[in-house]
């Protein structure tokens, strides 16, 4: 077991390039050899200006059995399994996986920890919690915004094992000396409020901080560890993973801090720290799961470490524009993620006005989404290679809009409710796991880090436009109006994605 691996300079028969056809290597070379600005390759040579590739040439290798499907190594077809088997196979994928399983929830039951300490050490009797909690989650949300492409960027210049290990080991660390720190801090203020609230805020900002290191690091292994062919599945499984443990980290996150505080408790003569070693032994036993991965890596060249890390950003940005089918792909994800995030405003809402619910219920609509994402990428993942990218775009986004469609016709009926959200997280999987794949399979190696860490970014950013507007719009317009308009939003995004597509590859076959 290694936690630094040394890069080797000749790639294994692991490595996905040795599976691609002669077209798929052509076009791997065209983005992943071709120097962007001031980035250096290993050979030190600079590449000729080759074509990008096209959405045709994705459907021409779909068609003609390339690309998914059926892929050369020296001269020989290699047939791709169907559904999640072989990349279940591959025991560092499957040790990815695991931490990732791991961290994920952690994750989430992280936010249900500090609210159960806010609620148990902080909040006076008849003082509203909404105060507290916002706090609490704008020194979680700050670090995205802040850090996002800074983390990217030096990603890319670390080995990414060993970025997701520390990374994990880190975060679990913070957690476990959070009752030490409480206890330490117990009956002081700092100005109007609570020093220990001020230090759970410190942490939150670091675990938050931590987590932009870790999840474009986490994004650029999964195209070192499977086969260009099995990313889908791999992606399929990752985005299913990540909408299982939001519905089980905030359902059961709160029954499973309580049992283990009180088991603990019981048999440590009343000390009341279950709840801290749940969630920091998650993150621990993800960096430990994690330690046993072995990635094959480009080496590092030393030229890369004296470019300074906001040319390296400017050279992140320069590739997105060069690359039309990264930056649609980017565009239909920060639309994905804009409407959930207004969904998960207007839930609330939604839960008010359907006469069989409470407005405090809005989690159990919000659950039905995941379970339909979930649904879908785990259906994308078997099937999803009998169409192209393009395709399963286009798809998807007439799905979620004809779902917002029911939204906007039903808002008040339970039954038609719950099925449209299950069908919208469906129908965004449809979208998000293919775009997924596209940014991973088109971007070379070294500039993974940097396109996530953009991508997180602006995700995250643009996540606070709909969390910001979507109450008021609703408040203004009503329900209706604000799920068409969401509606017509997704349709315009997917259509201006296809449209594009197709005329730049119209384009391309006329001067052929």
């Amino acid at each position: 077991m290694q936690l630094f691996d040394s890069p080797s300079k000749t790639p294994t028969s692991d490595a996905p390039d040795h599976f691609l056809s002669q077209d798929d290597q052509g076009i791997d070379q065209t983005i992943s050899h071709q120097p962007i600005s001031r980035i250096h390759y290993p050979n030190g040579n600079s590449s000729p200006e080759i074509r990008q590739p096209t959405d045709e040439d994705e459907d021409c290798n779909h068609h003609n059995g390339h690309g998914d499907n059926d892929h050369h190594h020296q001269g020989k077809s290699i047939k791709s399994e169907p559904g999640f088997g072989p990349v279940l196979k591959n025991a560092n994928f499957l040790a990815l996986w695991s931490g990732q399983v791991f961290s994920q929830l952690a994750d989430k039951v992280y936010l249900v920890l500090m609210i159960a300490i806010i609620a148990t050490v902080f909040q006076q009797p008849g003082q509203s919690i909404s105060s507290w909690v916002s706090a609490i989650m704008i020194a979680f949300t700050i670090p995205a915004i802040l850090f996002g492409y800074l983390a990217g960027a030096f990603v890319d210049r670390w080995q990414k094992k060993t970025v997701l290990v520390v990374t994990n080991l880190l975060r679990g660390l913070l957690v476990l000396v959070l009752p030490l720190v409480l206890w330490m801090s117990q009956g002081l203020q700092l100005g109007k409020l609570p020093l220990g609230f001020c230090l759970m805020l410190v942490i939150t900002f670091l675990v938050s901080t931590l987590t932009q290191f870790f999840a474009p690091a986490e994004q650029a292994a999964i195209p070192l560890l499977v086969k260009r062919q099995q990313l889908l599945a791999a992606n399929s499984l990752y985005t299913t993973t990540m909408m299982a443990s939001v519905i089980i980290g905030f359902a059961v996150g709160e029954p499973v801090l309580n049992f283990a505080d009180h088991f603990l408790s019981d048999l440590a003569n009343g000390l009341t720290i279950g709840r801290e070693l749940v969630v920091g032994g998650g993150y621990c036993f993800a960096g430990f799961v994690l330690m046993w991965m072995r990635i094959q890596e480009l080496p590092k060249n030393p030229a890369q470490e004296s470019v300074h890390v906001f040319e390296e950003i400017r050279d992140a940005v320069a590739y997105l524009g060069k690359n039309r089918r990264v930056r649609s792909a980017m565009l239909q994800l920060v639309i994905l993620f804009c409407v959930f995030a207004a969904l998960a405003v207007l839930a609330v809402r939604l839960a008010e006005v359907i006469p069989n619910i409470e407005s405090e219920q809005f989690g159990f609509l919000l659950a039905a989404g995941g379970l339909g994402m979930g649904i879908g990428a785990a259906i994308l993942g078997h099937f999803g290679a009998a169409f192209t990218h393009r395709q399963l775009s286009l798809l998807g986004s007439m799905g979620m809009t004809a779902s917002l469609g029911g939204l906007a016709l039903f808002s008040d009926q339970l039954i038609p409710v719950l099925i449209s959200i299950t069908f919208l997280g469906f129908a965004a999987a449809i979208v998000g796991v293919p775009m997924q794949t596209t940014i991973q399979a088109e971007t070379p190696e070294e500039m993974r880090g940097k396109v996530f860490g953009l991508q997180n970014n602006v995700v995250n950013i643009a996540l606070s436009l709909p969390l910001a507007v979507a109450g008021v719009a609703e408040a203004l317009v009503g329900l209706q109006v604000v799920f068409l308009a969401l509606a017509a939003i997704v349709m315009a995004g997917g259509g201006l994605t296809w449209y594009i597509s197709g005329k730049q590859s119209g384009k391309l076959s006329n001067s052929r």
